[in-house]
């Protein structure tokens, strides 16, 4: 996910303050909703295409034989057919890797209510089929569509163009979608295809290299990868891996009736059933030698190839429209771009399709609507002679990291072009050129590639979301080239390019290009998360007469806004490739007058089919809440409030506490004369052992309890139950509260509607993104697990984007890569000029997210200050050697920097005061001297530090 500050507005100067609903009002309201919520349900229901009722749809099974000899398998398959009178057009619809028919059911059941039979099966290997997975390729997983197509030729309930020749259309998704192509290449009988997110070249796919410019003149026009590359190698694991578990009940050859014992050895069946799974030997072979070497051989190559479209686009006649995802490090947008070149040069009619989603990240459920409704168009048009357009494009309205709202990417909007620019004899795409400027730099690549920079985590649907745009470069490992300032926005549709200048000791190097959106304040967003591979050869060895090299950097759709610049980063690693063993040091530069070539797509600027449902969403709950108002006054308790006067510095002090107290009735005081202040843009950590008084704090805070004595300010305002000036505030504390017979939508939806406010104000689906959901927002409650419940609360508490930001304990229940990503939510979220208050015991989720820290022990603040100063500011850091033989090199290392103290041995590692150098400097000494660091962190945590604080107290 794009850094938050992509998704909220900057906060706000002084503002007025407006009411807001208290208790009983707001119950009041809640009812009101519920029982509308059956008329709006309808109401909603209205602003649908009319669809037939599931049980006008009626299915068929079978298993249906096909191949011949050791290649013989039985697909299973399932026919639906639809509610209407005579023959019609048929679709067969793939599914994707590791899934089967059950996959595209609901997909398979809407384009039957359109009118069409619709064929599903489950490919060789996946389901209940029987063989093993080709690939998709020709001889197998392609031949059995032509034996589905012989299956429709025989029906009476499919229209036939003529003997054994149905009018039929092939769609699917990711590995669906390249047997939709690989389909209509071999049988000239496919009438029409709709591939989604698929590959072109597997070579190009899993080997990318894109150290060159192709000038092809379409936006995304990505090289092809030739005979080197660098692997991708964790998606290509768990490519490999979704689909090498053995089938079956138990494990082939160990224990079982009939296995041979492990003393006499494995059968050799065995062991390939167990290594390989349902894999064909040679695709399994091909996969084992790129794992183990990283490197692309002929081999593997000529397996990878005869599984790509690229080969055969030219005898692809059916008119195609492909869609392709912008949040896709798997198969890119290049991928699509590849193929529509390749089909639009014979005359065939090629839609293009961009959508925000892809592999990293599941699109949203309106957009996964839409994407249903185009398919069902194109093959309305081309298989049932409905008039509509044949060509075009159309993608996300671009969005970046603004000073305003932010908007998650499209949002309600997307661009429409009359035709993809470059394709066949049309005109080529336009490019922004844009100058950059820098010096040429070191960069080194450490030994065994790590540590290695973090740019994405591959696969992790949900958890992708929140990261993308999260990065982490290595200090040392990168090189960096900006632009100037941008005096005007500028809205990048397809693949920048630029060219460098490279230099290495032994003319070769791996290197992966990015483009960042700088903000003004410093906050970096990597559009997407991806990346560029170079596998470079052939380079200059002189750092005085480096190589030029022309770069294609990754094809994204991002706005870049005024004031922002855009920075070419080109780093020595990334974590989901394959790396170099050796270590190096190489130089790179910017060839002279290099410039940053930008595509840009204008087009017509247009809501989505599926905003009008949110207009008339937007208008019901507006009259929910003026209802929720309404019932208010009629049960009168309706309190008329004063606006408090605000202190002169309130806007700046967004939260003030001054000698505040609260005892209880037994004598009992939980909260002592407590005084802090937070300022504006601050991320601070509440911090105690239980009991402390944290959370009867922040419910003082929200009004939830008054204080005994003292005062609470937020903004300047008195803060107190009902108070107007809590309306700037979000909150999440004890238990998240939340509806388990609703969805987490649902949930968010009635919370904002209960405050009285236009949903508009709710920024919904920003908050929504922000939080990371993904598409199980939709189901219910009750089935969340403890992490999702949490990210939903958190979501509720964001809604309205407030200016003072309240969570107690945010990461409970969140794993690891979750806890990553809030916290960056949560930092960034404060850059935009908002204030984030967070209670936790996570202690060093507390270091590395906050920038200040309130120390309370029983009832009473300890200690306030920044982080920095809490730990302590020396320059003492722990190293942790790779090797403990190194430990006598790197004594001599550090102990030869400038300024440094003398260094210890520890259990630990070595302990060193760096003194005026920094831990950068001292990393990339050790790195340069061929020593492998595990570890090179502060000696003194925030937990010593705490500890410290409440056993003193």
């Amino acid at each position: 996910m794009p850094s938050v500050a992509a998704h909220v507005r900057t906060a706000p100067g002084p503002a007025r303050i407006g009411s807001r609903l208290g208790a009983q009002p707001v119950l009041a309201a809640l009812i009101v909703l519920l029982l509308a919520l059956p008329a709006l349900a309808v109401v909603l229901a209205g602003t649908d295409r009319p669809a037939r009722a599931a049980e006008d749809v009626t299915t068929e099974e079978a298993r249906v034989p096909s191949g011949e000899g050791a290649d013989a398998v039985e697909l299973d398959t399932t026919l639906y057919l639809p509610d209407t009178p005579g023959p019609a057009p048929a679709v067969l619809l793939a599914h994707g890797f590791g899934g089967s028919k059950q996959s595209v059911a609901a997909d398979a059941r809407q384009l039957a209510r359109r009118g069409f039979v619709v064929l599903t099966w489950s490919a060789r290997g996946f389901g209940t089929s029987s063989g093993q997975i080709g690939l998709n390729d020709p001889r197998y997983e392609v031949a059995d569509v032509s034996t589905l197509i012989d299956l429709l030729a025989t029906r009476d309930d499919v229209v036939l163009d003529a003997a054994g020749d149905p009018r039929v259309g092939v769609a699917g998704a990711s590995y669906g979608g390249a047997v939709s192509l690989l389909a209509a290449a071999y049988d000239p009988r496919i009438d029409a295809i709709a591939p989604q997110i698929t590959w072109n070249s597997l070579t190009t796919a899993f080997f990318p290299d894109q150290a060159a410019v192709v000038g092809a003149g379409t936006p995304a026009d990505v090289p092809r990868t030739d005979d080197a590359g660098v692997f991708k190698r964790t998606w290509a694991g768990l490519f490999f891996g979704s689909g090498s578990l053995p089938t079956g009940d138990g494990r082939p050859g160990v224990g079982g009736d009939g296995a041979a014992p492990l003393a006499d050895g494995l059968d050799p069946a065995a062991v390939q059933a167990l290594t390989c799974g349902r894999f064909r030997a040679d695709i399994c072979a091909a996969y084992e030698t790129a794992a183990s070497t990283g490197e692309l051989s002929p081999e593997v190559a000529a397996v990878l190839e005869r599984s790509s479209p690229a080969g055969v686009l030219d005898r692809i006649t059916a008119p195609t429209l492909l869609l392709q995802g912008t949040q896709d490090s798997l198969f890119g947008l290049g991928e699509a771009d590849a193929n529509a070149r390749g089909i639009a040069a014979t005359g065939t009619d090629v839609r293009m399709v961009w959508f925000a989603g892809g592999h990293d990240v599941s699109p949203s459920r309106r957009v996964t609507a839409e994407l249903r409704d185009e398919v069902a168009d194109w093959f309305e048009i081309h298989l049932a002679g409905a008039d509509g357009d044949t060509g075009g494009f159309r993608y996300p309205a671009p969005t970046g990291l603004g000073s305003g709202v932010g908007r998650v990417q499209g949002g309600s909007q997307t661009v429409s072009v009359d035709e993809y620019p470059g394709l066949a004899d049309g005109e080529p795409v336009e490019s922004r050129v844009l100058e950059l400027a820098g010096p040429t730099q070191p960069v080194v690549t450490p030994a065994g590639g790590s540590p290695a920079a973090l740019t994405t985590i591959p696969g992790l649907g949900s958890v992708g979301a929140a990261l993308a745009g999260t990065t982490l470069e290595i200090p040392g490992q990168f090189a960096a080239f900006e632009s100037p300032e941008l005096t005007e926005a500028i809205e990048v549709v397809g693949a920048p390019t630029t060219t460098l200048a490279v230099s290495a000791p032994d003319g070769t190097a791996t290197m992966f290009a990015k483009l960042y959106d700088v903000a003004p304040d410093g906050t970096t967003t990597l559009p997407s998360g991806l990346v560029a591979p170079l596998e470079l050869t052939g380079l200059s060895t002189d750092p005085a007469a480096p190589s030029e090299v022309p770069v294609t950097l990754p094809p994204i759709v991002h706005r870049f806004e005024a004031g922002h610049t855009l920075r070419v980063v080109v780093s020595s690693t990334d974590q989901a490739f394959a790396l170099p063993a050796s270590s190096e040091v190489s130089t790179v530069g910017l060839a002279e007058g290099a410039e940053l070539a930008a595509p840009v797509v204008p087009g017509e600027v247009q809501a989505t089919a599926g905003s009008a449902r949110w207009w008339v969403l937007l208008a019901v709950l507006a009259a929910l809440g003026a209802l929720g108002w309404l019932a208010a006054v009629l049960v009168g308790r309706r309190r008329r409030r004063r606006v408090s006067v605000s202190a002169p510095d309130g806007e700046d002090v967004p939260l003030r506490f001054e000698g505040v107290t609260k005892a209880y009735g037994d004598g009992f005081v939980a909260v002592r004369d407590l005084s802090f202040e937070v300022r504006r843009g601050q991320v601070l950590g509440l911090l105690g052992p239980n009991g402390a008084g944290k959370t009867t704090s922040l419910r003082m805070l929200m009004g939830l309890i008054r204080p005994t004595e003292g005062r609470i300010e937020v903004f300047g305002h008195a803060a107190g139950p009902g108070a107007p000036v809590l309306s700037r505030l979000g909150s999440f504390v004890e238990g998240t509260g939340l509806q388990p017979h609703l969805s987490g939508r649902d949930n968010l939806t009635l919370y904002w509607a209960a405050t009285g406010r236009p949903l508009a104000d709710a920024h919904l689906e920003e908050a929504i993104e922000i939080a990371g959901l993904g598409v199980a927002l939709d189901k219910r409650v009750r089935s969340y697990s403890q992490g999702m419940r949490q990210r939903v609360a958190i979501a509720q508490a964001m809604l309205g984007l407030p200016d003072l930001l309240v969570l107690d304990e945010p990461t409970n229940g969140l794993d690891p890569p979750q806890i990553h990503a809030m916290r960056e939510v949560l930092r960034s979220y404060a850059e935009t000029g908002r204030t984030v208050i967070i209670s936790s015991h996570l202690l060093s989720e507390i270091e590395q997210t906050c920038s200040h820290v309130v120390v309370m022990a029983k009832g009473q603040k300890i200690v306030q200050g920044t982080v920095e100063e809490i730990v302590g500011t020396g320059g003492a850091v722990l190293v942790g050697l790779a090797d403990p033989a190194d430990t006598d090199r790197a004594v001599a290392v550090l102990s030869g920097l400038p300024g440094v103290g003398e260094v210890e041995r520890s259990t630990e590692g070595l302990v060193v005061d760096l003194g005026p150098t920094t831990r950068a400097v001292a990393l990339t000494a050790l790195v340069e001297a061929g020593i492998g660091v595990d570890q090179l962190t502060p000696r003194r945590r925030l937990e010593d530090a705490f500890l410290s604080l409440v056993g003193e107290s």
